[in-house]
C-alpha cells in the first residue's frame, strides 16, 4: 500500500501526539516536550492548516510534518518544526515525501523560504544549506552547520536579519 500526504485532520491530532512523542523519544537533540510544541503551534497565530501534513501508511499515521509562519527581518518565512517519522518507519522516504509535499504547498501559498534547525546531512537532501547564505543570521546557541534554508521559489530575493519564530518555540 502506497503512503498518503495529507492535510491533518482534528481526528488525528491524538495519533500525531503520540507518534511525535515516540518519534522524539531516542533522538540525540530532544527536549522531550517536541508533542506539546505541536499542541501549542495548532493554537497559535503562526499555524498554518494547510501546513500540518501526516503520512498515512496502512491506515495509520506514520508520519508527521509542521510548517509554521516566521519572520527574517520584514519578510515572513516558515519554520519547519518538527519532522517525525514512526521509528519502525523511518528510512523508508516518509520524511522526504513530507517535505516534499510540504514545499510543494508553501509554494502554492505564496511562500519564498523554509528554514530548520535539523540534520546537516539530512536536510540538504531536500536543497536545505547553511541559512546564512541568504542572510538569516544564526540565532545565539543554535550550530550554523545545523541552521539550514531553502529558497522555495527562484526570483526571492536574498533575506537580512535574525529569525523570528513563533513564542511557543521559546527562543
Amino acid at each position: 500500500m502506497d503512503t498518503i500526504i495529507r492535510r491533518e485532520t482534528p481526528e488525528d491530532h491524538q495519533a500525531v501526539y503520540e507518534l511525535v512523542e515516540n518519534a522524539f523519544a531516542s533522538a540525540e537533540h530532544s527536549d522531550g516536550n517536541e508533542q506539546d510544541l505541536v499542541t501549542a503551534l495548532r493554537k497559535s497565530g503562526a499555524f498554518i492548516p494547510e501546513l500540518s501534513l501526516v503520512a498515512e501508511y496502512d491506515g495509520k499515521i506514520a508520519g508527521y510534518l509542521l510548517f509554521t509562519k516566521a519572520r527574517v527581518g520584514k519578510q515572513e518565512v516558515l519554520a519547519l518544526a518538527p519532522l517525525a517519522v514512526s521509528p519502525d518507519m523511518q528510512r523508508q522516504g516518509i520524511g522526504t515525501a513530507l517535505i516534499r509535499e510540504g514545499h510543494r504547498i508553501a509554494r502554492e501559498l505564496g511562500y519564498s523560504y523554509s528554514v530548520v534547525l535539523g540534520s546537516e546531512t539530512y536536510y540538504p537532501r531536500m536543497g536545505y544549506v547553511p541559512a546564512e547564505q541568504f542572510g538569516i543570521h544564526v540565532p545565539d546557541g543554535m550550530p550554523r552547520e545545523n541552521f539550514m534554508a531553502v529558497r522555495l521559489n527562484e526570483h526571492a530575493g536574498n533575506l537580512r536579519g535574525e529569525m523570528i519564530y513563533a513564542a511557543e518555540f521559546g527562543i
